[in-house]
């Protein structure tokens, strides 16, 4: 059985009806999707921050973490 027809038995749909998909979609959704676009764009921006904190603190190296487990066990 080649690719093509595994496909259509599995009832995924190709061409033309992706396209009514969408056009559907894009009827029902449109006027949220700015929104949406700009939430996920937020978002996005916020964990590349977050993981060029992380790794600044990494390149920092253990004596930009505070004290170190040694710290707490030398006398006063």
């Amino acid at each position: 059985m080649n690719e093509l027809s595994f496909l259509q038995l599995a009832g995924i749909p190709g061409g033309m009806e992706l396209w009514i998909i969408l056009l559907i979609i894009l009827i029902l959704f449109g006027s949220r999707l700015p929104g949406i676009a700009r939430s996920l764009g937020q978002g996005i921006s916020q964990f590349k921050k977050g993981l060029s904190d992380v790794q600044d603190e990494n390149d920092k190296g253990p004596s930009a973490k505070g004290p170190s487990k040694d710290d707490a066990h030398k006398p006063s």
